[in-house]
């Protein structure tokens, strides 16, 4: 009888330290969901600033300049991303899918605008 207490003990330790691991592992995903959220709301409100105006700069420059800016959020975020290094490489990957999702309709938009430019700039010939 003793042992079957033993075992049923060291089996209800062994469920509290899993779930006690699930619930931490829980609050480190909300944590970093919570910063990879914070973060992609200050990187939209940052493209929703830009005003495109002369003097413009090409497509690709634009993209490089996106591209920067995506890195500096993802350096700063990588300071405040919690968990174990698997945890932590899998929060950033999404931050940075996340900050892509933005970037293209904001390029998109940028493409439109140059091309529009360009029309004003120089008008088709007439015939």
């Amino acid at each position: 009888m003793y042992l079957y207490r033993e075992r049923v003990r060291q089996r209800d330790q062994q469920k509290d330290t899993t779930n006690e691991r699930s619930c931490k592992q829980m609050a480190l995903l909300k944590a970093n969901k919570d910063l990879i959220s914070a973060g992609r709301q200050e990187f939209s409100v940052l493209l929703n600033q830009q005003v495109f105006n002369d003097p413009l700069i090409s497509e690709e420059d634009m993209v490089t300049v996106v591209e920067d800016w995506m890195n500096f959020y993802i350096n700063y975020y990588r300071q405040q991303v919690t968990g174990e290094p698997q945890e932590r490489d899998r929060a950033l990957q999404e931050f940075r899918q996340e900050l892509n999702t933005l970037a293209n309709p904001f390029l998109a938009k940028y493409r439109d605008f140059l091309k529009s430019h360009e029309l004003r700039s120089h008008p088709p010939p007439s015939s």
